[in-house]
């Protein structure tokens, strides 16, 4: 039978550990928030102070100000290009899992494959963007294609890192019962392998939104890619700014929510005992 001092501290921990868990949350948050003030107050300060053009490097009051003026249209291309952020992500990770798995299961066909892949990875991207325009037009495969090849290869490279780095004794325990190839990749490798994807993909987000952009650039009528560049061509620096501020708050927030992902698939691994042990 429990007695009311018991039944008070059980009632108690959750409070005190979701106010802990707070607490590492805003300890974490104010640091980079106090710096990107500072560095704002800075920046502003130092515009009015030498009188630097608009057109060379606006002020953040002037980007806050176009931010404000042209949400309508930057709400509008946001929404392209995170439409081929998603598509072009999805599609990349399919791809980077289905390559690290077919070098690790197909050995023989693997050691041809894996110099292939990364022989690939070092043609530069943004020549393949007028290539891939050309090929399929101005519409969506072209941006979607060349997210794909630019955000594959690391999904691919941690993957496979992952798939390799089981320990051989479980590796050889599993022969020993007679297990097949399969079926150690399925229950031992991939088990173990899915942090490691984890933090490929969030490496492949990043990498899908920069390859939005370049697309864009390429050649586009809608995206922030074209905003950025239809500004530039008019001088309007405060705008290109205001792109590139909503371009970073694209990419915070699907990194973040692969992030959450991670945590929600994935929350057996190693990282998550450390932050829970500090």
């Amino acid at each position: 039978m429990s007695t009311p001092y018991l039944a008070a501290n059980e009632s108690a921990e959750p409070a005190r550990s979701w106010l802990a868990d707070a607490g590492r949350g805003l300890s974490a948050i104010l640091p980079p928030l106090a710096l990107l003030i500072a560095t704002l107050v800075l920046w502003e300060i130092a515009i009015r102070l030498f009188k630097v053009p608009t057109f060379v490097l606006p002020a953040p009051s002037a980007i806050v100000a176009s931010l404000i003026e042209s949400r309508a249209a930057l709400l509008v291309a946001a929404k392209a290009t995170a439409i081929e952020v998603l598509f072009g992500f999805v599609l990349a990770g399919v791809v980077g899992v289905a390559v690290a798995l077919v070098i690790v299961r197909f050995e023989r066909f693997g050691r041809a494959l894996y110099p292939l892949v990364v022989l690939f990875q070092t043609v530069p991207k943004v020549a393949l963007a007028p290539i891939f325009i050309l090929w399929f037009g101005y519409d969506l495969a072209p941006k979607i294609l060349l997210i794909v090849v630019i955000a594959f290869f690391p999904v691919a490279i941690d993957m496979l890192a992952g798939l390799q780095s089981v320990e051989p004794s479980f590796v050889a325990l599993m022969r020993s019962v007679g297990a097949s190839k399969t079926e150690i990749l399925r229950r031992v490798r991939i088990p173990h392998s899915l942090p490691h994807l984890m933090a490929g993909l969030k490496v492949a987000i990043t990498f899908s939104v920069i390859g939005a952009i370049v697309g864009e650039f390429a050649g586009a009528s809608a995206g922030l890619g074209y905003v950025i560049q239809f500004a530039s061509t008019q001088l309007d620096t405060p705008l290109v700014f205001a792109a590139l501020v909503v371009v970073s708050v694209l990419g915070l927030v699907f990194y973040y929510l692969v992030e959450l992902a991670e945590r929600l698939l994935v929350p057996w691994a190693p990282k998550f005992d450390l932050m829970h042990r500090s």
